[in-house]
């Protein structure tokens, strides 16, 4: 673990600043943001404007407690259908369990504006400290995780700068590691199967990370299928039976997810199809429903209940008081699991 000593330090905003920003006194901020009075509709667009470019989040504890935080500690994930996130939230819970701090979850669906509402309404009651998945935000989100004045932790993906304090994977690393394995088995006619990854970032880089690596030997991914919603298993055989129609001299198939890569291999073990020797397969993940199959599918193990733990663990100690600087970077190594389904033994 690492920190950043040259970060500034940050408080949080008040209205003072909200007004010296929009040029507007403190008590008009106050009835715009309250949503009361009679104000102007360009007075009230100036305020707003200011109070988003700045990150201003107004303050919903009234009384004795408005000038400080409450014991909780926002955790902002994509998706709780997801099977990656329960166990990141077990990590988190069973730190925060041994503290006096409890953890609110709250859920984007992949979406940035969802995520500026989200964060919005929780930090709008001046948790302790925020866990969010990711590195990519929107200007406004990013404007509020910097004004917010508590520790921020950003979770599951290394490959970019924090806002704060950052734990995760290096997605491109594991990338890479998995086409160098899938290479050294002697696969050479490879297809992608995966979301379409415009606002998946964290399968976007895996996937940067694995061209790369089979551009230095010399091949590519010759053929790629990709999918809108949810990870599920009849996804993976609907992607699979296409992709295999189109070329079925294909010799391996990476999945960008555990839950589409178990589709796939149902399918290809339905159609009798020689798995690993005929036709190889990983997925990403390391979930533990993959136990439960035929065939162990190859992975990659993202250390989920680690980096749960791993993000509570600064959270507490921040707000305890036992550190005091912010800055912290923790990057875990993916561990790739051979399974059945990589290892080929007729090369």
């Amino acid at each position: 673990m690492t920190t950043d000593p040259t970060l500034p330090h940050r408080r949080q905003l008040t209205l003072r600043d909200v007004s010296e920003e929009s040029g507007v006194s403190e008590m008009t901020v106050s009835r715009v943001l309250r949503n009361r009075g009679d104000v102007s509709e360009a007075t009230r667009n100036k305020v707003l404007a200011a109070a988003k470019r700045m990150g201003y989040v107004p303050n919903k504890i009234a009384g004795a407690l408005a000038s400080s935080q409450v014991n909780l500690v926002a955790v902002i994930i994509p998706s709780l259908s997801n099977m990656v996130f329960p166990e990141v939230m077990t990590g988190i819970s069973q730190i925060l369990e041994h503290t006096e701090l409890q953890p609110v979850v709250g859920v984007t669906n992949y979406r940035p504006e969802r995520e500026e509402d989200v964060l919005y309404e929780m930090l709008s009651w001046r948790p302790s400290g925020v866990i969010i998945a990711g590195l990519e935000h929107s200007d406004a989100s990013l404007a509020m995780l910097r004004a917010s004045g508590i520790p921020v932790v950003e979770i599951m993906d290394t490959d970019g700068e924090a806002v704060d304090a950052v734990v995760g994977i290096s997605h491109r690393r594991a990338g890479r590691e998995m086409a160098q394995a899938i290479v050294k088995q002697g696969f050479r006619r490879i297809g992608f199967l995966g979301t379409k990854m415009p606002l998946d970032f964290r399968a976007r880089k895996r996937f940067e990370g694995f061209t790369e690596a089979l551009a230095k030997t010399g091949l590519e991914v010759v053929e790629q299928e990709f999918y809108d919603g949810g990870s599920a298993l009849v996804k993976g055989r609907e992607m699979t039976q296409a992709i295999l129609e189109r070329d079925p001299d294909l010799d391996f198939l990476y999945y960008s997810n555990d839950m589409i890569g178990a589709g796939g291999l149902l399918y290809a073990l339905e159609k009798g199809i020689d798995v690993p020797n005929t036709l190889g397969m990983a997925g990403f993940n390391g979930v533990e429903f993959l136990q439960g199959l035929p065939k162990q599918l190859a992975t990659m193990d993202a250390g989920r209940l680690e980096i749960g733990r791993a993000a509570a663990q600064i959270i507490a100690d921040r707000v305890s008081g036992r550190v005091t600087e912010g800055g912290q970077r923790i990057e875990l190594t993916p561990k790739l699991q051979i399974g059945d389904t990589l290892r080929r033994y007729k090369v």
